[in-house]
């Protein structure tokens, strides 16, 4: 009996080995080197930050912070190991003890099973296997355990786990948990807390915190007794820890301010490069933005959006829930009703529960209820369309009544009455000098229109152009001593008739180049651009960067017709800036790769070449003739660009990663020199004379002087019917654009109700802005080019003063100075002290 019972166990024995040896090479011929996970990548967020390392925005459905092991708190480990595998430094992989006891324990079905699967076979499991059940997973499952306790540390491995565990509430890691569930890091995590980490892995849903409080607690004192019974912690911080309740809590991450515009644009570029594994990989996208400057830009657009919409008058509730004689609903009702809505930048909606003459009673989404006084809501005259309003109301009631839903804004300790505002605007800020992107803001918010009017709204220009025209006469020898008629034009096609006019349609005859850029005079652009001919100019706008696609070819070009975006116009401004370089703005500083290995990319700009003082731009010459100023222009070639064709060039800010970019060279790289830096520095001291005008007139950006300094400049702009305003403008290196308009390209700003233009409604916004950005920016001396000579001439005739003329100092690049004296005038003539006769245009 002996014998035969020997016999069968070395049979059994010997059948079960070669089984098992040939399920061994059966199942684990296909299966991954575990080698791999000694170089894994953990399923990680993209992060957007500022250019600080400040966070904006975080892409991706897993919350991960991935730690090393000695970053790990003790207290967490143990807690872990007395929950999910208290054998854990014992076994080699898999643990037979430990599966006899979870049967054992299954069977009584009493207590809390601690499973059958050790910590390295979950880590298995979870890198390299379905979730399937099967015994072929599960054997698969065992020998990719044993495999890693072979290849890997327990260190390793624990941590590996620690990072890769789902704790429910998209926490995927023990870092990430500790912050969603208690708003710490894992080192200053107490004995209860590590204790309620440790028991959610096994059923983040059943147990989470937050929904399931009292399972929570259970589970987690559960842990603590297990932490106990092998001597993890003592009886005393068991008792302690039991005693403690849960505080636990759903936290977000950090966001340090909110720049959706900016976060966007990068979220999409990363999404264009790596497609899903943007939001997976652990990139940290380094913008070129600052808290400081982006804070101030998104809060001056705001502000003046809304101030002009208040100005235009109240259009009236979002809707109305039931009339005056028609039952009120009830809370549940009202609630419903308010749960539609959002908030828009603190804009919030409510539902008006009763008024009287000087108050109104309503209630929140949140059930609060707020009163709105008389003088929080006496702004909102009756809006009757874009050029017209009625009067203010006397009375609360004569505007809001019980049923309605409206719009409100805390407005200090008050709550005042609000509206969506039915304008629009964007701003762009970037360094003439390399193109880095301060600020941008593509609209009023984010969550209400996610279209990124700094990249994308083509708008026509208005007297925004002006500058870049004007640049081109003084290429073709031009100046601005050069005389223009101020004064109306004509122009008969057909039956058609075109009338260029000023705004203000006043004339004052002929005046100095300088004047009719510092005061914006109309006619003057157009007599100026039928001085060097329509297509020199047209081509020349290329050198700003604006598309030729976009760029009429047509008198309208001097009025500003073309369409461009606020990026475009940003850049080409720079150029004016800088000195003439055709700088590239980009919003991306570098990208760094969560995988140990460091920048990924590092953006090299193109920059300014302030050095390069003897380098003269040359470009062919075209005739240039003042005698036919007054003619009307021969006009060939395409009247309008067709719309379809329109370039906005939204992804010109971000960069182009290849193999050849991913390592920054330290060696500087210039950008395009396109305008000649003597052009460009008089071009820039025009700007300067926008704002602060001459000795006998005010220049139309005068608001700017409010910033207190010398080294600003700009240009307003307005098109027909003020459809679109600008402000457009620098101080230091800093150039700033800014649009406002509806997106409705039908309406106008109501300039025949309220003088709406650019100089009082976008120039506002720059300012407000620019007193942040250029508060700790000295003032910028610039150094005159070598070909800049600066020339006494006479104020009135742009030539060499005679005895009692009133002079004053124009830069000339040398060779167009004036070489005559101007001693009187005659007429549309000036008579030189020879007495040589010019006539004046």
């Amino acid at each position: 009996m002996l014998k035969f019972c020997l016999k069968l166990f070395i049979g059994l024995f010997l059948c079960g080995l070669i089984i098992g040896i040939a399920g061994y090479s059966y199942y684990s011929k296909d299966l991954p080197d575990v080698a791999t996970l000694k170089d894994v990548r953990l399923q990680t967020p993209m992060q957007v930050l500022s250019k600080d390392g400040e966070l904006i925005a975080v892409f991706g459905e897993r919350r991960r912070i991935p730690l090393k092991y000695d970053q790990i708190p003790p207290v967490v480990v143990n807690a872990v190991i007395a929950t999910e595998d208290a054998r854990f430094h014992e076994h080699f992989g898999i643990d037979p003890i430990g599966i006899v006891r979870a049967m054992y324990v299954g069977l009584k079905q009493k207590g809390f099973s601690q499973g059958g699967s050790t910590i390295t076979q979950q880590v298995a499991k979870n890198f390299f296997l379905t979730p399937e059940k099967s015994i072929s997973r599960k054997v698969k499952e065992m020998i990719i355990a044993i495999r890693m306790e072979q290849e890997l540390s327990k260190d390793e491995i624990m941590a590996l786990y620690l990072n890769m565990i789902n704790f429910g509430s998209r926490a995927y890691g023990i870092a990430a948990a500790s912050f969603t569930f208690f708003g710490k890091t894992p080192d200053q995590l107490t004995i209860d807390e590590a204790a309620l980490l440790a028991g959610l892995p096994n059923a983040p849903s059943a147990f989470n915190p937050i929904s399931h409080p009292d399972k929570a607690l259970i589970r987690r004192n559960w842990v603590l007794g297990r932490m106990l019974d092998q001597s993890y912690i003592t009886q005393a911080e068991y008792d302690e820890a039991i005693k403690q309740p849960l505080n636990a809590s759903y936290h977000t991450p950090n966001i340090e301010f909110s720049a959706p515009y900016v976060a966007e644009m990068a979220r999409q570029f990363m999404y264009d490069k790596f497609g899903e594994n943007a939001y997976t990989d652990g990139y940290k996208v380094y913008t070129t933005i600052s808290k400081t400057d982006q804070v101030a830009a998104t809060e001056a657009v705001q502000k003046h959006i809304i101030d002009y919409d208040m100005r235009h008058g109240y259009r009236g509730p979002e809707k109305i829930l039931w009339e005056n004689n028609e039952p009120a609903l009830d809370e549940d009702q009202i609630q419903a009703a308010l749960h539609k809505y959002i908030c828009y930048s603190g804009m919030c909606p409510a539902v008006v529960l009763e008024s009287n003459d000087k108050e109104a009673k309503a209630v929140l989404s949140d059930k609060s209820n707020i009163t709105i006084a008389y003088q929080d809501m006496k702004w909102a005259r009756k809006f009757i369309n874009d050029n017209q309003q009625g009067a203010s109301p006397r009375k609360v009631n004569d505007t809001l009544k019980a049923g309605q839903l409206i719009w409100v804004k805390k407005s200090g300790d008050n709550w005042a009455l609000a509206q969506i505002p039915a304008v629009n605007a964007a701003l762009v800020s970037l360094d003439s000098d390399n193109g880095a992107i301060k600020a941008i803001v593509g609209g009023y918010d984010f969550n209400l229109s996610k279209f990124n009017r700094a990249t994308q709204a083509l708008r026509q220009l208005g007297s925004n152009i002006k500058p870049f025209i004007y640049t081109a006469t003084l290429e073709q020898g031009l100046t601005m001593a050069t005389l223009l008629n101020d004064a109306p034009i004509v122009r008969t096609t057909g039956s058609v008739t075109w009338r260029p006019k000023n705004s203000p349609p006043t004339y004052a005859g002929p005046l100095r180049m300088r004047i009719g850029l510092g005061m914006s005079k109309n006619v003057m652009m157009v007599r100026a651009l039928r001085a060097i001919g329509i297509d020199y100019a047209a081509t020349y706008l290329e050198r700003f960067g604006f598309p030729k696609e976009n760029i009429s070819h047509n008198e309208s070009l001097a009025l500003g017709s073309a369409s461009f975006t606020p990026l475009q116009v940003a850049r080409a401004y720079s150029v004016i800036v800088n000195g003439g370089y055709l700088i590239t703005p980009y919003l991306i500083e570098k990208i760094e790769h969560d995988n140990g290995s460091g920048v990924f990319y590092q953006h090299q700009p193109l920059i300014a070449c302030h050095n390069c003082k003897d380098e003269v731009v040359k470009f062919d010459s075209v005739s240039v003739s003042l005698d036919n100023v007054e003619n009307e222009s021969n006009e060939l070639g395409n009247e309008e660009p067709e719309e379809a064709n329109l370039k906005s060039e939204d992804n010109l800010i971000l960069p182009d990663i290849n193999n050849d970019n991913k390592t920054a060279d330290v060696t500087p790289k210039y950008a395009p020199h396109t305008v000649d830096s003597g052009i460009a520095y008089i071009m820039k001291d025009g700007l300067r004379t926008i704002v602060f005008g001459g000795s006998d007139w005010q220049g139309t950006a005068w608001r700017v002087k409010a910033l207190g300094r010398r080294d600003v400049g700009g240009k307003t702009g307005t098109t027909n019917q003020s459809k679109d305003v600008w402000f457009s403008g620098f101080g230091g290196n800093i150039v700033t654009s800014v649009w406002m308009g509806f997106d409705d390209h039908r309406r106008a700003l109501g300039r025949t109700f309220r003088a709406e233009a650019g100089a009082v409604t976008a120039n506002p916004v720059w300012v407000d802005y620019m007193k942040v950005a250029l508060k700790d920016v000295p003032e910028k001396q610039d150094v005159k080019p070598d070909n800049v000579i600066s020339v006494t001439i006479d104020q009135r005739t742009g030539m060499l003063p005679g005895s009692g003329a009133r002079t004053m100092s124009e830069y000339f690049i040398k060779g167009t100075e004036p070489t005559t004296y101007g001693s009187q005038e005659v007429g549309t003539s000036v008579t030189d002290s020879q007495g040589n006769t010019q006539e004046l245009f």
